[in-house]
């Protein structure tokens, strides 16, 4: 037991600390010697870089934080299996433990004063690695959301509430899980869900004033993403 609260508090130091490493922030301040956070909607992330720099910026952005978030969960099971035996842990839970760390670092930097993104792509990492089922039902109807709103907000939004749902059918009635196991999944995916909405609260409000930049489109005035 002491081992595996060890590596919990391990794991979850180690992948908060991974997550803090903004790839926006870093990116543009090492290309164009600026702060994201002062530029277009002031968030640290991959839509607003891709608006005030263009492709290649965002493409780097997009590596990055969807690297950070597959190496925190690699390391964080790399720890359990080192610490407490690759057979008497579950894979998954770790990945989503981790994967909430990495998010929280990712919305409250430790390195650029606790302010950062909104965590979606580091989100979507984390499923690269424990549940690569569920992203790849989640990412196309992440597209298909942004398609016909043409809001990454509304998408993002969407991909969150669809998030812990798909997480459930899929676990209990695909992979079989035991209920006990399923539920504690889907609860830890729905934490992420919860944070991921609440770092889009302001773009609900603008949602309703009519006043969020669509993502193909004019730019409108006092709209932010």
């Amino acid at each position: 037991m002491i081992n595996i609260i060890a590596a919990g508090v391990i794991s979850v130091i180690i992948s908060y600390l991974l997550g803090s490493c903004n790839s926006s922030i870093i990116v543009v301040r090492l290309l164009k010697h600026e702060d994201i956070r002062e530029k277009g909607s002031k968030n640290a992330g991959l839509t607003n870089t891709l608006r005030c720099y263009g492709k290649f910026p965002a493409l780097l952005t997009l590596i990055g934080d969807l690297g950070k978030g597959i190496v925190a969960v690699l390391i964080s099971i790399l720890i359990f299996s080192l610490m407490v035996g690759s057979g008497n842990f579950d894979r998954q839970t770790v990945g989503y433990i981790s994967g909430i760390a990495a998010i929280v670092g990712h919305i409250f930097p430790i390195y650029y004063g606790f302010r950062g993104g909104k965590g979606i792509l580091v989100s979507s990492s984390i499923l690269i690695v424990i549940d690569p089922l569920t992203f790849a039902i989640i990412i196309p109807f992440f597209a298909v959301v942004l398609l016909i709103s043409k809001y990454v907000s509304v998408a993002s939004i969407s991909a969150a509430l669809f998030y812990p749902v798909l997480t459930f059918l899929l676990h209990y009635f695909v992979e079989n899980e035991p209920l006990s196991t399923c539920i504690v999944h889907t609860a830890l995916v729905a934490v992420t869900s919860v944070l991921l909405i609440y770092m889009h609260r302001a773009n609900i409000q603008r949602l309703k004033n009519g006043t969020e930049n669509k993502f193909f489109g004019k730019k409108k005035t006092g709209g932010r993403e």
